[in-house]
């Protein structure tokens, strides 16, 4: 439809006049300009309007697609109010940038700039040598309101007052100062923000006074001051002329969110007289210049649409609605009771419901808004996502596609689909995850357990960790659940007290290699990591935010339990097999990384029997992870300890005990993915049966490693917790990610570091073979990795591109899609569950091969990204 134009004819209003038709106002107003001058108070924060102040200063705030200060100067100049002090604090550029000397509203606009918040009556003073030589006008720069200015300054006039004080009547006072006033008008009594026993009248103070320039003896400079509180009083108790003009007319002190939605509802109902920029192109519907409206559109009045916005077939605009300029509105969206400022784009079947939408935001296909929430400046609403009710979400922030947002997002990155990751619930600490959000969470898993139940509580050796879990342990007893609190404690001990007797776990750690971030980990009764199915349902409680509690006599007990070291290091003993490890006479350099891992070294090599050197035991707070770097200049050092100590090999643990790294008797590191294979060889020879778990990624060259043992390997998907119900199943006699996870299933089903490195001692004693020995007759695998950025819209798009492309090939959908070549090279896709990210892998001969292979199919899911 092209741009809108003025038609002949009467139906249409022409821009800048009222759409209630007032066809004639006092002439007065015109021919008895007075030479008075105003103050516009344009000062405040705003700090109850956040996030929409949050980068807007409170007078610039659109109603009806002008600001609100617009709509007052339009009433200073209709009243002959053309000289005019707007006072500036926050944010002050903003204000002044945009009415610049107030040329094109036919004013002329001067700024007093406040250097600190001086109060209501210290910002007027700021502004005294402007204003010292003749009556003058104040009036806020956030308030809409029609009233009669031009009485009001009469009424001054004729009373001689020395400060006049405009009144109005609202059904609900205790958000205003309270005034009375006698017959004569003269105020006998203020009151600021009474309480429902001090109201005595609905009388209130609008803020808008007419004061002659003596009232600036009694305001102290540059120092807080305010004119109710402090100079308004004074004058009454010295017994000057205050008086108090009772208006007739529109008010409305925008403070709030909900007036914020309301004046713009009163606007367009007309219950207040201001000039409305556009055209009504039928009854209450309001179109400004430019803008596009398809004649297929549903448009229910009263509503307001921007200039040079655009509104295509299928959309539905409701009442009370204001599109702001240069706004897109897609086909199938729908718009009830919205306010939405300049430049959004509200995309095909979204649904916003009396919400406020910051300018530059961009909200994606079939998003849901509901009622009462405010989405601040440039943010990104994805597809599908829901922000419920009430939410505020902070400008610049990205709410994920899919996610469901019921709390405000104000310093968190982003508001995630599901709570779960890789790692449990994951964020940068004090940020996404907050003490707040560790209290809900832990009540959310609580309501997932009966009451009485039990819960083993962990960390590691971080501060962060520390604060974090008192929270959790607080929200636990608080909903009728007990707690066994084993403190700092390797995540392989948290995992296995948690399986003695408890119905569940939390660990709360430092993100591997992210020092900023935390992970919380939530266990089952078997001390695994909770199931897809358990997370979804703590995701729907959290979500739905039905948190149990516990009345008095419910709240939890809270436990320590004691030898839980000497316990977890018997249990080891007694299940792995120690046979010859004595007798061998090995020599072993262990690194505790400074973690937790080195609280359980000590008593279990010495009940080893074997010659060991211990580095790095002490824990470190300022170090609770490592990262990559870090990691790798520990295992060189491993590494050249080992080689001049004359050690049979060295292993380092992780700071949490939960993966390990191994370096050969001649100090080389063998890379976790190698690592895996030289554990499997050991285990599978020994073994000779079984099977072993492992995850799609792994090189094959680990099937030929069992194959030639007489085991069988079990691919699982990359998920930990399939992995880890494999390791538990019968049969299975070893497990591995490939990225220093071990399991051993004779002793536990999750990974364990500690347990994969008393194995391992033991199968190289029995065997009487080096780690480099058993290295060498491995044949080399190349298997490359990549990562490719891919947008949350079209990942499904990806894989079934993927599919296509794969034609008669073999396809395995066992994670992601694998497609195997005739040749045995193979490539496979997988969508990050996280982030908008797709990882492929490819295996070949070699290296060129490989990277030939990731190089075509790496075309192949960027053409679908396109």
């Amino acid at each position: 439809m092209a741009p809108l134009t003025r038609p002949d004819g009467p139906t249409w209003k022409s821009a800048g006049q009222s759409w209630r038709g007032k066809s004639a106002r006092p002439s007065s107003l015109e021919e008895d300009a007075s030479d008075m001058k105003a103050v516009v108070m344009a000062g405040g924060e705003g700090t109850r309007l956040r996030p929409m102040t949050s980068s807007m200063p409170k007078p610039l705030l659109p109603v009806a697609n002008r600001p609100i200060m617009e709509h007052v100067l339009r009433l200073l100049k209709r009243h002959g109010l053309n000289e005019t002090v707007v006072t500036v604090q926050f944010l002050a550029s903003l204000v002044k940038n945009y009415f610049g000397d107030g040329e094109e509203l036919g004013m002329e606009l001067t700024y007093a700039n406040e250097e600190k918040p001086l109060g209501t009556a210290g910002s007027v003073k700021n502004a005294e040598e402007a204003l010292k030589d003749d009556a003058f006008l104040v009036i806020s720069g956030d308030a809409l309101t029609d009233f009669d200015l031009t009485e009001l300054i009469n009424f001054h006039k004729e009373k001689g007052a020395l400060v006049t004080v405009c009144l109005t009547r609202v059904p609900n006072p205790l958000e205003f100062g309270i005034t009375i006033v006698d017959e004569e008008g003269k105020v006998e009594r203020f009151l600021e923000k009474p309480t429902w026993g001090q109201v005595f009248s609905d009388t209130v103070n609008t803020g808008i006074y007419v004061m002659e320039p003596e009232v600036f003896d009694y305001v102290e400079p540059d120092v807080p001051v305010d004119w109710s509180g402090d100079v308004f009083p004074q004058l009454m108790k010295e017994g000057k002329p205050v008086y108090g003009y009772i208006a007739e007319g529109y008010w409305e002190d925008v403070g709030t969110h909900e007036s914020y939605v309301k004046a713009q509802a009163d606007v367009l109902e007309g219950k207040v007289d201001v000039d409305i920029d556009g055209f009504e192109i039928s009854p209450g519907v309001w179109v400004a210049e430019g803008a596009e409206v398809h004649p297929d559109a549903v448009l229910r009045g009263p509503l307001y649409i921007g200039d040079y916005a655009k509104v295509e077939v299928g959309a539905e605009i409701r009442e009370h609605t204001v599109v702001g300029s240069n706004v897109v509105v897609k086909s199938g969206a729908f718009l009830h009771k919205a306010v939405v400022h300049d430049n959004v784009y509200v995309g095909p079947h979204s649904n916003l419901r009396g919400c406020v939408v910051g300018k530059n935001t961009d909200i994606m296909r079939a998003a849901r808004i509901e009622d009462g929430a405010v989405i601040g400046d440039e943010c990104l609403i994805g597809e599908e996502s829901i922000v419920q009710g009430n939410v505020r979400v902070y400008p610049f922030k990205t709410i994920e596609a899919g996610a469901f947002v019921n709390t405000s997002v104000i310093w968190e990155s982003r508001g995630q689909a599901h709570l779960f990751g890789a790692r449990g619930v994951s964020g940068i600490l004090n940020v996404e995850i907050t003490p707040e959000l560790a209290v809900r969470l832990a009540g959310a898993y609580a309501t997932t357990l009966k009451k009485g139940s039990t819960v083993t509580t962990a960390r590691d050796h971080s501060r962060g960790a520390r604060a974090l879990k008192r929270a959790v342990i607080s929200a636990l007893q608080a909903s009728a659940i007990d707690v066994r609190d084993l403190e700092n404690v390797p995540l392989p001990v948290a995992r296995q007290q948690t399986a003695r007797g408890s119905a569940g776990g939390i660990m709360i750690r430092t993100t591997p290699g992210v020092p900023d971030s935390v992970d919380i980990m939530f266990f089952d009764g078997q001390g695994a990591d909770l199931s897809q199915g358990s997370q979804r349902k703590l995701d729907r409680v959290f979500a739905r935010q039905e948190y149990r509690r516990a009345f008095p006599g419910e709240i939890g007990d809270l436990h320590f339990p004691a030898s839980v070291f000497d316990s977890y290091t018997g249990s080891l003993l007694r299940n792995v097999d120690t046979t010859g490890i004595a007798e061998s006479g090995l020599k072993v350099v262990v690194d505790a990384s400074n973690g937790s891992a080195g609280l359980v070294l000590p008593s279990l090599l010495g009940k080893l029997g074997v010659d060991s050197l211990t580095i790095n035991p002490g824990l470190d707070e300022s170090r609770p992870t490592e990262t990559a770097d870090m990691r790798r200049s520990g295992m060189v050092r491993l590494g050249e300890i080992v080689a001049s100590s004359g050690a049979a090999f060295g292993v380092r643990f992780d700071p949490v005990g939960e993966r390990l790294s191994l370096v050969d008797e001649k100090g080389r590191i063998i890379e976790d993915d190698r690592a895996l294979l030289v554990m499997l060889d050991l285990i599978a020879a020994e073994r000779r049966s079984g099977r072993v778990a492992l995850p799609v990624t792994t090189t094959r060259i680990a099937e030929q490693v069992a194959a030639y043992h007489g085991t069988q390997v079990e691919w699982t998907t990359t998920s930990p917790d399939d992995l880890t119900r494999v390791g538990g199943e019968e049969g299975t006699i070893f497990g591995g990610d490939g990225k220093g996870g071990f399991i051993v299933p004779e002793f536990s089903s999750v990974y364990d570091a500690t347990a994969a490195f008393v194995r391992l001692i033991g199968l190289v004693a029995r065997t009487q073979l080096t780690l480099s020995q058993i290295d060498a007759r491995i044949p080399r695998a190349h298997v490359l990795k990549r990562d490719l950025a891919t947008p949350w819209a079209v990942k499904g798009l990806v894989m079934r591109r993927v599919v296509e492309a794969a034609g008669d090939r073999f396809v395995d959908t066992t994670d992601g899609v694998r497609v195997v070549e005739t040749d045995g090279r193979w490539v496979m896709v997988l969508p990050d569950p996280a982030e908008a990210v797709t990882h492929l892998w490819a295996e070949g001969p070699d290296d060129a091969s490989a990277q030939a292979l990731l190089d075509e199919w790496s075309a192949v899911v960027d053409s679908a990204g396109r």
